[in-house]
C-alpha cells in the first residue's frame, strides 16, 4: 500500500486571503458576427413578444374580456386566446412548468447554457441595457477611460444621466407591461394617463421596475454568477456529446504572436475576454460563469479572418471532440499543420442519446397527458364537498343523513338548468336540493348554473329505515344530467357515511 500523502501546509500568503473579494467591473466591448445577429433576432423576438403580448385582442363574447393573455384576479380566470384555464385547472400550469423545466434541460444536454446565453430574461434585458450604454456612452474603451477619470466634466455627468434616465424608462416599461398581463392593457394606460391607478398596481409596476434597473443596469453578470442556481448543476446536464462554447486548445496552444511560425493560432488578443458579458476567458475551458453566449466566437473569427487564419477557433464544440483532436495532433508540431488532422478527427455530434431520449420522452408523456385532459374538458362541471362536522344526522325513524355542498362551474357564457342525480344508494333512499328548482319529468331535483362561473347548492342524501347500507362508508356517484333524460353533463365521485352497527 503506498503512503498516504500529507496535505500541503497553508501558506501566510493563503491564510491572509480576504473572504469577500470586491466586484472586477466588466466592460464588454461591441463585436458583429454571426452569433450576435442571431442574438440581436432573439432579443428582438423576446423583447416585442413581451411587450405587444398585452395588447393583442381576442373576441370570446360579450361580458368577456377581450384580452388574448390576461390573468384575470378578480375572476380567477387565466385566459390565453381561445383557452381558459379555471383555479381547479392549476393542473396545466404545473404541466407547463414541468414542460418548460425539461425543454431547458434537454436545450442544456443538446448545446449548452444556450437558454442562458440567448433568450434567459437576465441576459435580454442586460444586453438591451448594454446597447444602451454603448449608444450614449460609447463602447469599451471609452467607458474604462472616463470611469477611471479621478473627476467626471459636466459632459460626463451629462452622459451618465441620460444613459441612467434611458435605463430607468426601460425599467418602467418593463414594470408597467407586466402590470399589464393582470389587468385591461388600454384601461391602465388610460388610467396611467388620467393619474387614476391603484396603490396595488403602482407597487407591483414599481417592484418591477425596481427589480429590472438594479438586476440588468447594475449586477448584471453577478445575477448569473452568484444569484442563479443554475451555473451550479450545469455540469450535471453535460455530457461529452454536448456542444458548448469551447476554445480549441490543440489548435490554439501555445499562445504567440501573430508572426511567430512555432506558436499556435491564439495571438493571446484577449478579444475573447473583453466581448464577454459575464468577463470570462473561454481558454481557460468550461467555467461556472460562461452563459454560452458565443460572443468570443464571433470575436475570435474577426481576428483569424484579419490574420487569413482559419476561423473557429473558438466555436461550438463537444468535450469529446476536443479529446480526439487533442490526441490526434499531440505528435504535429504547433502551427498551420495542426488544423487539417485536427479537424478530422472530429465526429459529428450525437444529438440522439440516452439522455436526449429520456427528456424527449418525458416531454411527450406530459404533453400527451395535457392534451388528453384538455381534449375532455367540459364546458360543465361539479365537485362534491362532504360535510364533516357532523359526519352524519340519525333521523327519527333511524333513517342517516349525509349533507354535501355542490359547486358546479359552467364556461359558458349562458345557463342552463340541469338536474341532480345519485347512483349506488339503496332502495329507498332520496335526496333534496335545498332551493333548488322545480323537479324534473323523474322526479329529481334540478339546479341552474350560473354563466361564467361557479353555482353552489346544498345537496341532502337520505336512506329509508329499512334501506341502509350495511357498509360504514359506501362510494356513491352524483352526477348532472339533462332534466327528463338520462343524458348525464358531469359527475364526481363521494361517500355516504352511517353510524356503525
Amino acid at each position: 500500500m503506498s503512503k498516504m500523502q500529507k496535505p500541503a501546509a497553508f501558506s501566510p500568503d493563503d491564510r491572509n486571503q480576504p473572504l469577500y473579494a470586491d466586484r472586477v467591473r466588466v466592460y464588454p466591448q461591441a463585436v458583429t458576427g454571426k452569433v450576435r445577429r442571431a442574438k440581436w433576432a432573439v432579443l428582438g423576438f423576446c423583447l416585442g413578444l413581451y411587450y405587444l403580448l398585452p395588447w393583442m385582442r381576442w373576441d370570446r363574447g360579450p361580458g368577456q374580456p377581450d384580452q388574448a393573455v390576461l390573468v384575470d384576479m378578480d375572476k380567477g380566470r387565466l385566459f390565453f386566446f381561445p383557452i381558459e384555464v379555471w383555479p381547479q385547472e392549476v393542473y396545466y400550469l404545473t404541466g407547463l412548468l414541468l414542460l418548460g423545466a425539461l425543454g431547458i434541460f434537454a436545450a442544456t444536454s443538446l448545446f449548452g447554457r444556450v437558454w442562458c446565453g440567448f433568450a434567459c430574461p437576465q441576459t435580454v434585458w442586460t444586453d438591451l441595457y448594454m446597447l444602451v450604454e454603448r449608444w450614449i456612452e460609447g463602447d469599451r474603451n471609452a467607458r474604462m477611460r472616463r470611469d477611471a477619470k479621478p473627476r467626471w466634466s459636466a459632459g460626463d455627468w451629462g452622459l451618465k444621466l441620460a444613459k441612467h434616465a434611458a435605463w430607468i424608462l426601460i425599467a418602467a416599461a418593463t414594470g408597467g407591461a407586466w402590470v399589464m398581463y393582470f389587468t385591461d392593457a388600454p384601461t391602465l394606460l388610460r388610467d396611467l394617463l388620467h393619474f387614476d391607478v391603484s396603490p396595488s398596481i403602482l407597487g407591483f409596476a414599481g417592484l418591477f421596475t425596481l427589480s429590472t434597473y438594479l438586476l440588468a443596469g447594475w449586477a448584471r453578470e453577478q445575477v448569473c454568477t452568484y444569484m442563479c442556481p443554475w451555473p451550479r448543476f450545469q455540469s450535471a446536464m453535460l455530457d461529452d456529446d454536448s456542444l458548448a462554447v469551447s476554445y480549441r486548445a490543440w489548435r490554439g496552444e501555445p499562445r504567440g504572436k501573430a508572426r511567430d511560425t512555432s506558436a499556435g493560432d491564439c495571438i493571446d488578443c484577449r478579444a475573447c475576454v473583453n466581448v464577454c458579458p459575464t468577463g470570462v476567458d473561454i481558454r481557460e475551458g468550461l467555467q461556472m460563469a460562461c452563459i454560452n453566449c458565443g460572443l468570443c466566437i464571433d470575436a475570435c473569427d474577426g481576428i483569424m479572418t484579419k490574420l487569413g487564419r482559419p476561423t473557429a477557433l473558438v466555436a461550438f464544440e463537444t468535450v469529446g471532440n476536443l479529446a480526439a483532436a487533442t490526441a490526434a495532433t499531440a505528435a504535429i508540431p504547433p502551427g498551420p499543420a495542426r488544423c487539417a488532422p485536427g479537424m478530422a478527427a472530429r465526429r459529428p455530434a450525437r444529438l440522439l442519446r440516452p439522455r436526449t431520449w429520456f427528456y424527449a420522452a418525458a416531454m411527450s408523456v406530459i404533453g400527451a397527458v395535457m392534451i388528453g385532459a384538455f381534449a375532455g374538458r367540459t364546458d360543465v362541471g361539479i365537485e362534491a364537498l362532504r360535510d364533516r362536522a357532523p359526519l352524519f344526522v340519525r333521523l327519527a325513524d333511524g333513517s342517516v343523513r349525509n349533507s354535501y355542498t355542490l359547486k358546479i362551474s359552467d364556461r359558458r357564457a349562458s345557463v342552463e338548468r340541469l338536474a341532480i342525480g345519485v347512483e349506488g344508494l339503496p332502495g329507498g333512499a332520496s335526496w333534496g336540493v335545498l332551493n333548488g328548482g322545480e323537479p324534473d319529468a323523474a322526479g329529481r331535483p334540478t339546479i341552474e348554473t350560473r354563466a361564467d362561473g361557479v353555482a353552489e347548492a346544498r345537496l341532502f342524501i337520505t336512506t329509508a329505515p329499512q334501506g341502509r347500507p350495511e357498509e360504514e362508508s359506501t362510494p356513491i356517484r352524483i352526477r348532472l344530467l339533462q332534466p327528463g333524460s338520462d343524458t348525464e353533463r358531469a359527475a364526481v365521485g363521494t361517500v355516504f357515511l352511517r353510524p356503525r352497527s
